[in-house]
């Protein structure tokens, strides 16, 4: 049910019970209470708060109070507007807060901060009163009427609950105060009328809950109608003055107005002159019931109307209802007699245990003879049954029965009372006199006839009905009218009784339901108690009924108390012995149970530590599993590894063979297109020779000899250049000998990291070196390339003019040994140039050991590399080891250099001899084309 965005403060049912409307300050909404949803919902503007929705009583209007008192009235069903009440007089404005309406819906009542109520007449739709409260009212909190039962709904006694604490009720007829609840010490912060208007409940600004009978707090509320018949009374009528009427509330408690003792008097005097009867002190209560009237409904109805059986019993037993000795009793405790009450007597219900535990043990506390008493549950439990949500009645029903209807019960404890029981049998014997002769004969007490029925009051053989209709005649009656049921109880039995012979039975008898008319035993209790002689009769033996004593209880002891004492003292030392037995009974308990949790702990830790065992073993053989999986696994990836390295290894044989082969197709296709080109050079030159002359062909030939002489000419200046290089690169290193001499590094890192460059520059040079060379005989290789076509050509020349072919073959072989001598020539600097390097070395070696001394002179811990990824203290060894490592690391950098360029110039050195041999062979090839004489004509 939601749809509100504040707090509801207002709840309204319908009638019927069918709608309600919650209020909130902002809306107000009706709903469906059969499906709980919401009808309609009241909007507004949100300057203009809520006040108040509610239903009108007995009507289908719900009125609407708005805080700019406006107040309209709607139809429940149509939700149409039916009126709206006018504004109020300026001269009594007021914001309302509170209203009230009365039963039959026909005036509202208004208020708020002001001492002005504003009564409106719903069904004239004006204000017809406005009502001043006193001058010490400046607010008004709550209104409610007080309903009446005579007045048809119209109420009109209003309840104002002030500012200041204190709720004042008016006549709104004769605007007079009847009365007021509450006060300016104890303040009331919240009422509420009961729907009958008898009371009213308060609570207090203390925290306490007070509730109020109207009934004494005045006579104005629920008063009849006057009669039609007047009678005129000659006797003055006592003035009830306004003081009588007005109450001052204390301590939560009401005190009535205080009658006086005359007036009281005065009246039952002339109750006594109008009636003529004179009723014995006794029989009159407190409470206005006459005991004898009592006994007389009782003989006429057999028993008192259900409605009225507790007041009346209380009525008769007169209990004190002494409310603080019942509680200092109940504060003992329970007591030690009945704490393990519930395993001899095992009782459903808990309440009622609980119930009959406090009431024996208030008992034991009050008398030490109950604590020993052993039938006192027995007597006390229907009572407890019939009084379990009153305690204190129940309590004090016992005690007026322990005291007045079990006189002399005690006085043989803790045997059965046999004088009781004497007095039982001679009535017994006086008036059936073959019954107990039957007794006597099949050896029955009245220990067995009577006592079982006394110490249980009649409770195993009667039912609820049949015992209550009893105990109402009980308790109407003497004392001994109780031992007169017992003999009744007997001879209307006494048929079954006859026929019984063995003691089971007997036994049975008196302790289960019969099949007996109570109504019979009752008249049959009436009719002992008027024909048994008076020195048999047990009321000249009882005492008269005596009521408990107000404030405190009476002391009991009637009994004998040494035995009691006696019995106490054993019972208290069995106890004590029990105690004991019973705390070293739970140590060895305890003891056993801890030997138990202990075992039961080891047996759960040995339980768990098994399945911890079996799954760390699963969890080995899993491991040991895995362990092998992952071996085989291993061998199956190295299997896999070594065919893929297999396949690699055949993968790249064939793509470096299909290189190769590659490189040999190319090859030969660069041969055979050189072929081709040369042959068509043949025959462009055959033509070009068959129309021009030899010397055009000398005169070409002589640009060809320029042009040779220009590349040789360009070689050895590229040689030049390159010796130019080399000596600068040799002067840069001597000047950075030379600086490394004069300004040594100062720290070890900046002399490792120029170390490690020089030699990073060595081997990029030598590297360069090694590049040189390669690119060099590249260039030569692609020389001799080009050469070889026009070598070719001239032996073409050669085959083809043989006028010159003497000329032509002297020039060739002219040029060819000019070449060979340029080429030994190459080869001989070469060699002299790497024997000068040779030479050189030991000099480079000795001058750097020359210098590593000195800067191990300046510098003890100098860090020498030792290899690439290495670096040792030059103070951690000794000076020579350091000189040797220095030594061996320059050789082997210098070998490294060495082999890398030998085994460069071996591959040039055949290099050379390759074209050295495929010039001879083509040589010998043009001589032998030139000395065909076919190749001439062509």
């Amino acid at each position: 049910m939601r749809g509100h965005a504040s707090s509801v403060f207002s709840v309204s049912v319908h009638a019927s019970g069918r709608y309600a409307i919650t209020t909130s300050s902002e809306t107000a909404q009706l709903w469906d209470l059969d499906t709980f949803q919401r009808k309609r919902k009241l909007n507004i503007l949100q300057s203009v708060g809520i006040q108040k929705v509610f239903f009108l009583p007995l009507t289908n209007t719900i009125l609407s109070c708005f805080k700019d008192n406006s107040i309209f009235a709607w139809e429940c069903d149509t939700l149409v507007c039916k009126y709206q009440l006018p504004a109020p007089p300026e001269s009594s404005s007021i914001l309302y807060k509170v209203f009230a309406v009365t039963r039959d819906g026909q005036i509202l009542a208004a208020g708020g901060k002001s001492n002005h109520l504003h009564l409106w007449c719903l069904e004239a739709k004006q204000l017809f009163r406005i009502i001043q409260m006193p001058t010490k009212v400046r607010a008004i909190r709550h209104l409610e009427f007080l309903p009446d039962s005579f007045d048809a709904g119209s109420n009109q006694v209003l309840g104002v609950l002030c500012q200041d604490g204190i709720m004042r009720f008016v006549n709104i007829q004769t605007c007079k105060l009847l009365f007021e609840i509450g006060s300016l010490d104890e303040g009331i912060s919240s009422s509420a009328i009961s729907p009958h208007g008898r009371y009213i409940a308060s609570i207090m600004e203390n925290g306490s809950l007070n509730i109020y009978s109207v009934q004494t707090l005045t006579k104005e509320i629920n008063k009849p109608p006057p009669p039609l018949v007047k009678v005129i009374e000659d006797l003055p009528k006592r003035k009830v003055n306004s003081g009588d009427l007005k109450m001052k509330v204390t301590s939560g408690r009401v005190q009535r107005p205080a009658k006086s003792r005359e007036s009281k008097i005065q009246a039952r005097i002339l109750k006594q002159d109008l009636t003529g009867n004179f009723e014995n002190k006794e029989n009159e209560f407190s409470d206005g019931l006459n005991k004898k009237r009592l006994q007389i409904l009782l003989k006429g109805y057999g028993e008192y109307p259900t409605k009225y059986r507790m007041f009346i019993w209380r009525s008769l037993l007169q209990l004190p209802e002494n409310h603080t000795a019942f509680s200092n009793l109940i504060d003992k405790g329970i007591h030690v007699a009945f704490l393990n009450l519930q395993k001899k007597y095992p009782i459903k219900s808990r309440k009622l245990l609980r119930v009959l535990q406090r009431t024996l043990s208030a008992l034991a506390h009050w008398s030490t003879i109950f604590s020993d008493t052993p039938y006192l549950p027995l007597l006390a439990f229907p009572f407890v049954k019939l009084f379990q949500n009153n305690q204190l009645i129940c309590f004090e029903v016992v005690a007026t029965l322990i005291i007045n209807w079990c006189q002399h019960w005690f006085e043989y404890f803790p045997n059965p009372p046999i004088n009781i029981l004497s007095m039982i049998e001679n009535v017994l014997a006086f008036h059936d006199k073959e019954l107990l002769q039957h007794f006597i004969n099949h050896d029955i007490t009245s220990q067995l006839y009577a006592w079982p029925l006394l110490e249980t009051v009649f409770s195993e053989v009667l039912t609820r009905e049949e015992w209550l209709k009893l105990f109402d005649n009980v308790f109407s009656n003497h004392p001994s009218f109780l031992l007169m049921t017992v003999v009744a109880y007997n001879i209307c039995s006494r048929a079954p009784l006859l026929n019984c012979n063995l003691k089971d039975d007997f036994e049975y008898f008196f302790h289960h339901r019969n099949n007996l008319d109570i109504s019979a035993v009752i008249r049959e209790v009436y009719r002992l108690m008027d024909t048994t002689p008076t020195d048999i009769h047990p009321d000249s033996m009882l005492d008269v009924f005596v009521a408990l004593t107000k404030g405190q209880y009476p002391v009991f002891n009637q009994y004998p108390k040494f035995i009691v004492d006696c019995q106490t003292q054993e019972r208290e030392r069995i106890r004590d012995d029990e105690l004991d037995y019973l705390k070293e009974r739970q140590a060895v308990e305890d003891m056993q149970a801890e030997v138990d949790q202990q075992r039961v702990e080891d047996e759960a830790w040995y339980q768990k530590q098994e399945p911890l065992r079996k799954a760390e073993e699963t969890r080995r053989e899993t491991l040991l599993q895995e362990e092998e999986m992952m071996i085989q696994q291993r061998q199956k990836l190295a299997a896999v590894k070594r065919e893929l390295k297999v396949k690699e290894v055949h993968l790249q044989d064939a793509a470096r063979r299909r290189l190769l082969q590659l490189q040999q197709e190319q090859r030969e296709m660069e041969l055979r297109r050189r072929d081709d080109e040369i042959e068509r050079k043949v025959r462009m030159r055959g033509r070009e020779i068959a129309a021009k002359d030899l010397g055009m062909r000398h005169l070409e030939l002589e640009p060809q000899k320029s042009l040779h002489e220009k590349n040789l000419t360009r070689n050895q200046e590229a040689i030049a250049k390159e010796m130019r290089e080399d000596a600068d690169a040799n002067k840069r290193k001597v000047d950075l000998e030379e600086h490394m001499f004069h300004r040594p590094i100062g720290t070890d890192q900046t002399q490792n990291q120029k170390t490690q460059k020089l030699i990073e520059e060595n081997l990029a040079k030598a590297e360069q070196a090694c590049l040189n060379t390669d690119w060099r005989i590249q260039a030569l290789h692609k020389q001799r390339c080009d050469d070889l076509p026009r070598n070719e050509c001239y032996q073409e020349v050669a085959k083809l003019l043989r006028k010159n072919r003497k000329k032509e073959m002297e020039v060739l072989n002219a040029v060819m040994e000019g070449e060979a001598k340029k080429w030994e020539e190459a080869e001989e600097q070469d060699f002299h140039l790497k024997s000068e390097k040779k030479a050189a070395a030991p000099s480079d070696a000795s001058r750097r050991w020359f210098l590593e001394n000195e800067i191990h002179a300046q510098h003890p811990y100098h860090k020498v590399p030792r290899c690439q990824d290495e670096w040792v203290t030059s103070s951690c060894l000794p000076r020579t080891s350091q000189l040797k490592d220095i030594s061996e690391m320059e050789s082997l950098t210098q070998i490294s250099l060495n082999q890398r360029k030998t085994r460069w110039d071996t591959m040039e050195w055949d290099l050379m001899e390759r074209v050295r041999n495929l010039r001879q062979r083509l040589a010998t090839q043009a001589r032998n084309r030139c000395q065909t004489p076919h190749l001439l004509a062509t």
